[in-house]
C-alpha cells in the first residue's frame, strides 16, 4: 500500500478518520461497533508508517482511547444496569466535531467575501474650521423645554373633543321610519326640515335621512318641492312596486 497522507478531503485528523469509517461501514454514530472500527483504524495507522510524528501522536492517542473503550465494553456489566455506556463521550465529541465541520464552508465563504472588500479611508477635511460647542446650562434647559412642548403638541386630542361624534349608541333606521309615519299620518303632509328638529346626535340625523330615503323608495311617501320648501306627502292609494 502506498504512503497515506492524513490531509485529504475525506478526513483530516483522527475524528475525521473515525467519521469516515463510520460512514463507510454504514453504522449509526450512536451505536458504534468499537471492535470493527478499531480494527480498521489500526490497519490505516500501520499502513501510514511514514506519517509525520507530530500528526501521528493525535491518531495514536485516539487509538488508545478506542482500545480503552473496547476493554470497558468487554468487562461484565453490573446487574443494576446503571453503568454509563463507555462510548458516550466519544459519540458527543464526534457529533460536536461534525457540526463544526459542517459550518466550516460557511465561515470560509464569509472570510473569502470579506477578503475582497476594501474600505476607503476618510478624507481629511481641509479649509473647514473645527466647530467648537460652548453652551451654557440655561441653553440646554431651554432646548429641553422646547422639545417637551413639541412632543406635547403631538399628543392625541382629549376624549372631550370627540363628544357627540363617538360614544353614542347608533339610532336604528326602522325606529325613525315608524316615527315619521306616525307624524305624517296625522297631517298627510310634513315639512322635511321639521324631521331634524330636536336631533341629539349625528347618528340620529343620519338615521332620519335614511328613513326618508327608504320611505320614498318603497313609495310610501312622496318628496315634493325644492330648497327650504321640501315636504313629504303620504301616498296611501299607490301600491309599492319593487321594480
Amino acid at each position: 500500500m502506498s504512503e497515506m497522507t492524513f490531509h485529504l478531503d475525506a478526513f483530516d485528523g483522527p475524528l475525521d478518520l473515525l467519521l469516515h469509517l463510520i460512514a463507510r461501514n454504514k453504522v449509526s454514530i450512536y451505536d458504534i461497533p468499537i471492535a470493527s472500527i478499531l480494527e480498521q483504524y489500526l490497519e490505516i495507522l500501520h499502513a501510514a508508517e511514514g506519517m509525520d510524528l507530530d500528526v501521528a501522536g493525535d491518531f495514536i492517542a485516539m487509538a488508545a482511547q478506542l482500545v480503552y473503550i473496547k476493554s470497558r465494553m468487554l468487562l461484565p456489566q453490573p446487574e443494576t444496569g446503571a453503568d454509563e455506556d463507555p462510548r458516550t463521550e466519544l459519540v458527543e465529541t464526534l457529533l460536536e466535531y461534525q457540526r463544526i465541520r459542517e459550518m466550516t464552508p460557511y465561515f470560509r465563504a464569509q472570510t473569502d467575501r470579506g477578503r475582497d472588500i476594501f474600505v476607503k479611508e476618510p478624507e481629511p477635511q481641509q479649509g473647514r474650521p473645527a466647530v467648537a460647542y460652548c453652551h451654557k446650562p440655561a441653553d440646554l434647559v431651554r432646548a429641553a423645554r422646547a422639545m417637551l412642548e413639541k412632543a406635547q403638541r403631538r399628543l392625541p386630542p382629549p376624549a372631550s373633543a370627540f363628544s357627540g361624534i363617538v360614544g353614542r349608541e347608533p339610532v336604528p333606521v326602522g325606529g325613525k321610519i315608524a316615527a315619521i309615519l306616525k307624524k305624517i299620518l296625522s297631517r298627510s303632509r310634513l315639512r322635511f326640515q321639521s324631521l331634524f328638529e330636536g336631533a341629539r346626535s349625528r347618528s340620529e340625523v343620519v338615521a332620519t335621512f335614511l328613513a326618508v330615503l327608504e320611505l320614498s323608495k318603497t313609495r310610501r311617501v312622496a318628496i315634493e318641492g325644492e330648497g327650504d320648501n321640501v315636504t313629504l306627502r303620504l301616498l296611501e292609494d299607490e301600491p309599492y312596486d319593487p321594480t
